[in-house]
C-alpha cells in the first residue's frame, strides 16, 4: 500500500487547495477483487482535498448498507433508491411496491440527504421495462419531494424523456443531473428546470467535447463534482477503479476548461453540493 492507496490502484494525485465534495459515489461495489474499505477509502480522499462524499445505495442491498456506513463514518451521508434498471426487474418479480416501501422507510433516516439515484436508462434496459422505469421514477420524484430530500437522476440516452416525466411530476426543490451526459443545449433545459450538474471523470475523456460544452457555460453556483466511483475513471486511468482520492485529477480539467482559478472553483463546488444537498455535513 503506498500513501494509503492499495497497491496496483492508480498514484495519488496532487491535493487540491481548497476541499470540495464527491457527491456520488459506491464504496460496496468493486471492480476488481473486493470493496475498498470505506474508512481507508475516506482516508485516502481527505488526505488530498475530499473529506466529505455521498454514498449511493441504488438497490435494497446497498441502500441499507448506505444508510449504515453514513452513521459509521461522519464524513458520509447517503442517497437511496431503486437504481432505472432495477425497477424492471422487481416490476417483473412482482416485488416493485414492496422495494418502494423499505426505499422510502430508508430514506426518512437522518443520514440520508437523497432520493436517488433514479431516473431513466435506455443503455440496458429496452422498450419492455420502460413503464416500470417511468413508474418508478415518478414515484421516487413525489419521495423526494414528501421528505424534503435531494433528487439524484440518473440519465443514460434519454434526455428529453427524463424532462417529460420532471415536468409531468414537477421538480423538487432540489435535484442533481448526476454524470451529467448532455450538450450545452440540455445542459440549458437542465439549469431551466432548477438543476445542479454534476461531472464526473467523463469530462476528462477525449470523446466528451459535448460535457465540456456544458462545464463551460455552467453557472458557477450550479457546477458539482463526482467520482461515481469504481466508474468513470478520469484520464490518464481511464479503465482502471475509481475512488474519491481521484477527484483532484477531474476538478483540475473543470477549472483549466472553465479558465477559472482552481482554488475558487474549488471553494464553489463545496458550497454548491452543502446547497444541493440541504447544508454541510
Amino acid at each position: 500500500m503506498t500513501a494509503g492507496v492499495p497497491d496496483g490502484r492508480p498514484g495519488v494525485p496532487e491535493p487540491l487547495p481548497h476541499p470540495v465534495v464527491d457527491n456520488h459515489c459506491h464504496l460496496d461495489i468493486a471492480r476488481e477483487g473486493e470493496p475498498w474499505d470505506a474508512g481507508e477509502a475516506i482516508a485516502a480522499a481527505t488526505a488530498v482535498g475530499v473529506p466529505r462524499i455521498v454514498q449511493i445505495g441504488c438497490d435494497l442491498r446497498g441502500a441499507r448498507w448506505a444508510v449504515q456506513v453514513a452513521q459509521e463514518h461522519d464524513a458520509l451521508v447517503a442517497g437511496v433508491a431503486l437504481h432505472p434498471n432495477e425497477a424492471p426487474r422487481l416490476a417483473e418479480r412482482g416485488e416493485l411496491e414492496a422495494a418502494w416501501a423499505e426505499i422510502e422507510r430508508l430514506a426518512a433516516d437522518d443520514r440520508v440527504r437523497a432520493v436517488g439515484e433514479t431516473g431513466l436508462d435506455a443503455f440496458r434496459t429496452g422498450e419492455e421495462g420502460r413503464r416500470a422505469q417511468v413508474s418508478s421514477f415518478a414515484w421516487h420524484i413525489d419521495l423526494a419531494k414528501r421528505l424534503g430530500k435531494t433528487l439524484v437522476i440518473h440519465d443514460r440516452d434519454t434526455h428529453a424523456e427524463v424532462l417529460d416525466v420532471l415536468d409531468a411530476e414537477g421538480a423538487p426543490d432540489r435535484w442533481v443531473m448526476h454524470c451529467f451526459s448532455g450538450d450545452g443545449a440540455f445542459a440549458r433545459e437542465c439549469l431551466d428546470r432548477g438543476a445542479h450538474l454534476s461531472f464526473a471523470g467523463t469530462v476528462t475523456f477525449k470523446n466528451a467535447e459535448p460535457q465540456r460544452e456544458a462545464l463551460r457555460l455552467g453557472p458557477r453556483d450550479r457546477i458539482l463534482v463526482e467520482t461515481d466511483a469504481p466508474y468513470l475513471t478520469p484520464s490518464p486511468h481511464r479503465g482502471r477503479p475509481n475512488a474519491s482520492y481521484l477527484v483532484p485529477l477531474t476538478v483540475r480539467r473543470m477549472a483549466a476548461e472553465r479558465d477559472e482559478d482552481l482554488g475558487e472553483l474549488c471553494a464553489a463546488i463545496e458550497a454548491n453540493t452543502f446547497a444541493a444537498f440541504g447544508g454541510a455535513w
